[in-house]
């Protein structure tokens, strides 16, 4: 497996990591955030443990989910 990104693909929000993301990480800051409001972090396999546990530690994590969920899920309230 690869870890060579292109312009379109997604990668890892883990600070200088290029490798290709897999999972979406949901998250809000309740302090200055509504409830509804979802930001998100990419990150590959390798980062998602340490991005979760820096999100949830503050309380901000709200979802861990892979990449194509996330985006099947965003093509489905498009419609």
């Amino acid at each position: 497996m690869s870890d060579e990104t292109t312009d379109e693909t997604p990668i890892c929000s883990a600070k200088g990591c290029r490798a290709a993301a897999v999972w979406v990480l949901a998250w809000n800051n309740p302090k200055i955030h509504t409830p509804e409001r979802r930001k998100t972090w990419l990150a590959c396999e390798e980062h998602r443990e340490h991005l979760s546990q820096f999100l949830g530690v503050r309380g901000f994590l709200k979802d861990v989910v892979t990449l194509a969920e996330w985006e099947s899920a965003g093509s489905a309230a498009d419609r």
